[in-house]
């Protein structure tokens, strides 16, 4: 990073991959339109198909059911508002029914807000409810499946299941909750942006009809991102973005040659580190003990349940999140609290909510998020600031650049 800092935000935005790097300077440098049947058009196509295998490998996939997008919020929003059709479930061209949703409020809002302007029925909206640990029961799922079949008995339910936290790094069952959505008929959308070169992913083991993923979240370049289909004859009823037919129909607009290269280097240079997760681990825990000797009142979110092997999200009594963040960057760190996405304020976390926190615990929430390239050094130099903030608080007068 920066000389002298510590990034410890990966979870927001990994730095780029210098693969990508490279994979994107090389397209920018094709001049070729993919859509163009001469030479130099050929030439662009052959990086985006390149890739759309590199990414659909990354996730257990086929390439042919990739399709490249802006990011993660536009996938979701493609595939909550443009809809889902399975084979042979609709006459062409014909409007797919109201179906109801279902999902949990710790979503991210890529999810949230779209389902908030879906205008869907009354009753078609059903709250998933998590445990104080973050974590869907199947016991919640199948009642709130059940509500889905009082509702609407003859449509098939959406169910939406965030693979792992961004916030707080819970990592959902998800095959678990899948088997019972598939039994009840029902249709799985994952969000995976926060699990690749984190965690073992493969959409068929997942049990996902359809998983989403973002390119910047694992070292690819900002702006582009995918949604992965498990079968050909699961798809986007109608394209989110209508234009000239481009990636097989479902998203109109000359491909981001440029960003769809980098993330497919990005995909192959995560393949290729299969170490990477039991490394961060080790990292993860042994600042995680460090805290727990530095205040007898903090309080590791998740810390009982199966989370990211790169994140640590902690709350110290006392210590707001809002001043925290200013005297980590002031001491050359960055972290975050809460989710990157939400126009750079530093508010109350949803996801701590849903889980029931007290009030000084979503106040005061801090996420740690590391990476391949994170060091000891990197995480000392957070600790040590931790160590002169909670001094401060102790002796209050000091001003936040002294922290």
């Amino acid at each position: 990073m920066g000389a002298g800092r510590a990034y410890l935000d990966w979870n927001a935005t990994a730095p780029l991959h210098p693969a990508a790097r490279e994979a994107v300077v090389r397209a920018l440098d094709t001049p070729g339109n993919p859509s163009s049947i001469h030479a130099e058009g050929r030439a662009a196509r052959a990086l985006v198909e390149a890739a759309r295998r590199d990414v659909a490998a990354l996730v257990g996939g086929e390439a042919e059911n990739v399709v490249f997008t802006s990011g993660a919020t536009e996938a979701a929003n493609a595939i909550l508002r443009a809809g889902l059709q399975m084979a042979c479930a609709l006459v062409p061209g014909a409007a797919l029914p109201a179906r109801p949703v279902i999902a949990a409020a710790i979503e991210h809002a890529a999810i949230l807000q779209p389902i908030e302007a879906a205008g869907l029925p009354s009753g078609y909206r059903i709250a998933l409810p998590v445990t104080s640990d973050g974590l869907v029961r199947e016991s919640a799922l199948a009642a709130a499946l059940a509500a889905a079949r009082a509702v609407a008995p003859a449509q098939t339910p959406m169910v939406l299941l965030q693979l792992a936290n961004n916030e707080t790094g819970v990592i959902q069952p998800v095959a678990e909750l899948a088997a019972l959505v598939r039994e009840a008929g029902g249709i799985v959308v994952v969000d995976a942006v926060q699990g690749p070169g984190r965690m073992a992913l493969d959409i068929n083991t997942l049990g996902a009809d359809v998983l989403f993923l973002s390119a910047h979240k694992f070292g690819g370049p900002k702006g582009v991102g995918a949604i992965v289909f498990a079968r050909g004859e699961v798809r986007l009823q109608r394209a989110f973005i209508a234009g000239g037919g481009q990636e097989s129909g479902q998203r109109g607009g000359t491909e981001n040659i440029a960003g769809i290269a980098g993330m497919g280097a990005a995909a192959r240079a995560v393949r290729a580190m299969p170490e990477a997760p039991q490394a961060m681990i080790q990292l993860r825990d042994e600042f995680e003990n460090r805290l727990n000797h530095l205040a007898a009142d903090v309080e590791i979110v998740g810390k009982d349940v199966s989370r990211l092997p790169n994140t640590t999200c902690f709350a110290i009594s006392g210590l707001p999140a809002a001043q925290a963040l200013i005297a980590f960057d002031l001491n050359g760190v960055a972290v975050s609290s809460g989710s990157a996405c939400s126009s750079g304020k530093v508010r109350s976390s949803h996801v701590l909510e849903a889980m029931g926190k007290p009030a000084w615990i979503r106040e005061s929430a801090i996420r740690v998020s590391i990476g391949p390239d994170t060091s000891r050094a990197d995480l000392d130099r957070c600790f040590a600031s931790l160590e002169k903030q909670l001094a401060r608080r102790r002796a209050p007068g000091q001003s936040a650049s002294a922290a």
